[in-house]
């Protein structure tokens, strides 16, 4: 049987004008022609590092890693840049930017002579907008995380990011000073790696690993352990094996891969921002999934991660505990543990033989932290095409409850009014957040977490039910009801919600409606005027027009399904 032409050879292979153009310029940089033309296979290393990405600030150093790993098994490494999505610093939101960052990575691999790829990623937003681009090319392609940060510390105390939200409703109610939160911030991010607790990075490299796209063990490494640099060399080393054998995204990425995920994501208590991801991922590789799903899968998985936001321990705890592959063992009856990862092996068989070290932080299967777990997705006549809710992280007093509504119109008017004495708001109010949904903002920022009022906290609340069209922050916490479809600025029943409509939330019935008559919604909505565009120039204008809703991913609507690794046409 005749071995099939490496995809490099496309480019380096050739004779004549077009061969001499491309290895000279290779050529250039040291690289002699036989590492071009020989058997060795060109494998592509897709950075994210950036100065202004923090989270992602020791890839340079991690992609040598990287790098050892393909040499030493035989394929020849080229790094290359992509947009790097910096949560924390980009606005008006890194959620904007993450379908362009897909497209970034997708052009980039398929324009380019490469015959696998390893996707080097961390920050919340740059591991799937690398996965959702690497998927429309369909190539072997391996991820590298960056992983957690070390534990923080304040006063004696360990913190991580979920705190920073405990952190600020202390200092609006004036529990502690400016002064406090400069000590805070000292000890908050003390080492290299994204956040330290269950957030949405963490969140993300479990999301890779329990769809099989990673090797056992990679989402809870701490950056600065030396065990994050030998994962790095061995999926340098892997991935080479994975273009020797052609395994490609598609033989991964099935449908059984995405039913794991999701109940993997219940068992650790995921960030909520999961939900738009996977659907985003799935859709690149024409996979059906829909919101449902994600009640279903999770349904009957306990939570077995005690972490923070919905627990009470770290990542650097959870890796000593023995990171995922315990969790995935554990749930070895309800997964299919058939379905095939990058190490040519089933997630079954790869994760067959790891303990769980500390059950104080990986609980067992029978004997979960919390019952509750996962995502439930509501619906009713405020969110018709759905809305989803994290229990883990909510009040268990507040799952059923009926209050009057406070609309806030947008991010300004929240901020405009929240901090006024007079604002008429108490602890059974329901706060509701308009326009801050993917085209309403646009780009649907991690804002649904509200601040209670002044007036509130004052009483000692710390928590109430706040809906919005927006997402959270995967470090947040609390009742909040998020990704509500249609969104405000689609002008559906949640667009013509006001102050003073009693809304009614019932999460074990699933239900999340307005107690006002469709007469009145009719003529409310005949009332309504959609808003302007914020611009008619540039990306912002193209994600504008062509942005889906939350529920189907919020990927722009030309850029679902895939288009292969095929280029026929030369440069010259």
């Amino acid at each position: 049987m005749k071995k099939k032409e490496r995809r490099s050879q496309g480019w380096f292979g050739k004779t004549g004008k077009d061969g001499l153009i491309y290895r000279s310029w290779f050529r250039k940089q040291g690289i002699p022609t036989h590492e071009l033309t020989g058997s060795k296979p060109i494998i592509g290393i897709c950075n994210t590092w950036s100065e202004l990405t923090p989270c992602n600030s020791h890839f340079r150093e991690l992609a040598e890693f990287v790098k050892k790993g393909i040499l030493e098994a035989g394929g020849y490494p080229v790094e290359f840049p992509v947009m790097s999505l910096g949560e924390t610093v980009m606005k008006p939101t890194a959620m904007l930017y993450r379908n362009l960052a897909s497209m970034d990575t997708e052009e980039s691999i398929r324009a380019n002579p490469l015959d696998g790829v390893v996707l080097l990623c961390g920050c919340d937003k740059t591991t799937p907008s690398l996965v959702m681009g690497a998927a429309s090319v369909n190539l072997p392609t391996i991820v590298v995380s960056g992983g957690p940060m070390l534990t923080g510390r304040y006063r004696g105390a360990e913190i991580s990011t979920s705190d920073i939200w405990r952190f600020s409703e202390d200092s609006r109610s004036g529990k502690i000073s400016q002064e406090d939160l400069y000590v805070a911030e000292s000890g908050l991010c003390r080492s290299d790696g994204h956040c330290g607790v269950m957030g949405t990075a963490s969140t993300m490299a479990c999301m890779v690993e329990s769809l099989g796209l990673s090797l056992p063990g990679n989402a809870a490494i701490p950056a600065p352990d030396t065990g994050r640099k030998i994962l790095a060399h061995m999926s340098g080393m892997e991935i080479v094996k994975m273009v020797e054998n052609d395994l490609k995204l598609s033989d991964i990425l099935t449908r059984e891969a995405f039913e794991n995920a999701i109940m993997v994501n219940a068992a650790i208590g995921g960030s909520t921002n999961f939900v738009i991801h996977l659907l985003a991922i799935a859709g690149r590789m024409g996979v059906e999934l829909d919101l449902e799903d994600f009640d279903k899968y999770s349904a009957g998985i306990p939570l077995l991660a005690n972490l923070q936001p919905s627990g009470k321990y770290f990542m650097e705890d959870f890796y000593y505990a023995g990171g995922l592959p315990p969790v995935i063992r554990q749930l070895k009856d309800k997964l299919h543990n058939g379905a095939l990862t990058v190490t040519g092996q089933s997630i079954g068989k790869n994760n067959e033989k790891f303990e769980n070290y500390n059950k104080e932080v990986i609980a067992a299967i029978d004997e979960p932290f919390n019952p509750l777990s996962g995502i439930v997705v509501l619906k009713g006549n405020l969110c018709e095409t759905g809305s989803i809710i994290k229990p883990s992280a909510a009040s268990p007093e507040l799952m059923k409850h009926t209050g009057k509504a406070v609309v806030f119109e947008d991010i300004d008017d929240y901020k405009n009014k929240i901090d006024d004495p007079d604002l008429d708001i108490d602890e059974n109010s329901i706060m509701v957040l308009k326009n801050v949904g993917p085209r309403g903002y646009p780009g649907m920022p991690e804002v649904g977490n509200m601040g209670l009022p002044p007036k509130v906290l004052a009483k000692g609340i710390k928590d109430m039910v706040r809906i919005s069209d927006g997402r959270m922050s995967g470090t947040g916490f609390g009742t909040v009801i998020l990704h509500a479809t249609p969104e405000a600025a689609e002008g559906g029943n949640f667009a013509v919600v006001q102050t003073g409509d009693e809304i009614e939330l019932d999460v074990e019935a699933r239900k999340l409606n307005l107690l006002v008559s469709d007469e009145e919604l009719t003529k409310r909505k005949a009332a309504w005027k959609k808003p302007a565009s914020p611009t008619e120039r540039g990306y912002v204008s193209l994600y504008v027009k062509t942005v889906e809703q939350a529920n189907l991913g919020a990927d722009l609507d030309f850029l679902k399904g895939n288009s292969g690794s095929e280029v026929t046409k030369d440069s010259h």
